[in-house]
């Protein structure tokens, strides 16, 4: 009995660790934020914290010092607890604000705007858009608009650089690209000769297509009357010859009165010849 007894004990305790040892799953510590943090700023130590993580549960990108995360640029916000990743952080050295957002070999560029060409208010940093010229050229009359850029990044809408987390809109004097250096000299050259339009397209839309510019011509009708369809001939049908219409020609009647004394004489002529047969008059 006693034997049995302590038996059940033993299995009751190996039992009660195995289970204590699924329920509670290995734990590593990664680096998080202690607070709400926006993008754009260097992060101190006091803006960052260790949290356990499940171990099962791998996190490429995390870190697990504190010191490898301090004082490194952050590119986007962060909430609290939310683990660092290093697609948050910028290359060290790039600075802080705007310039942490601008990867090697791109540049930000800013151009006026206005409520009609940021289309009323809706472009956010992270929208993409089109931008889109008018030109007159010097001694043509005709008007062209082109696509300049397709699929470029907005990095800020006036001094915003996060978007507004309600989406409201807002009117922007100055809207900042992420264009590479060829396109913004285009952008910039564009900006001083035309009228610049920009086109809020989808995000997730990256293909580029090639546009025909259009010219003011095009889009006015020519000022032509519509030439009527001929109507198909059907088998065995002929389409009747119109015949000129003859006219007789109605001959030049002239009459006149000769008046001699108390008689007049009526003498009618016809196509410059006289007639026979004169009336009289008394």
């Amino acid at each position: 009995m006693i034997a049995l007894a302590l038996a059940g004990v033993i299995t009751f305790l190996v039992y009660s660790r195995l289970r204590a040892n699924v329920a509670r799953p290995q734990l590593v510590e990664i680096v998080a934020a202690a607070k709400d943090v926006p993008a754009g700023v260097a992060l101190a130590a006091t803006d960052l914290n260790l949290i356990q993580w499940p171990a099962t549960v791998p996190l490429p990108g995390s870190f697990k010092k504190i010191e490898d995360v301090a004082g490194r640029p952050l590119i986007y916000p962060l909430g609290k607890g939310e683990p660092v990743m290093a697609r948050d952080l910028a290359i060290p050295g790039s600075g802080i604000g705007l310039s942490v957002k601008i990867p090697p070999g791109m540049r930000a560029t800013s151009v006026r705007s206005n409520e009609v060409v940021g289309v009323a208010g809706f472009l956010f940093p992270g929208s993409h858009v089109d931008a889109l010229g008018t030109f007159n050229v010097a001694g043509n009359a005709d008007p062209v608009t082109q696509t300049l850029l397709q699929d470029v990044e907005v990095l800020t809408a006036g001094t915003q650089i996060e978007p507004d987390p309600t989406g409201k809109p807002q009117t922007v004097n100055v809207v900042t690209l992420l264009l590479s250096p060829e396109d913004s000299q285009k952008l910039l050259m564009a900006s001083t000769q035309s009228t610049i339009q920009f086109v809020l397209r989808n995000g997730a839309d990256q293909e580029k297509q090639t546009v025909k510019p259009t010219r003011l011509g095009e889009l006015i009708a020519a000022a032509k009357p519509p030439v009527p369809p001929s109507a198909p001939a059907g088998r065995g049908h002929h389409p009747k010859a119109v015949q000129p219409e003859h006219r007789v020609p109605v001959p030049s009647v002239y009459v006149v009165e000769v008046i001699q004394g108390k008689e007049r004489n009526e003498q009618k002529f016809s196509n410059g010849t006289p007639e026979e047969g004169g009336a009289k008059h008394q």
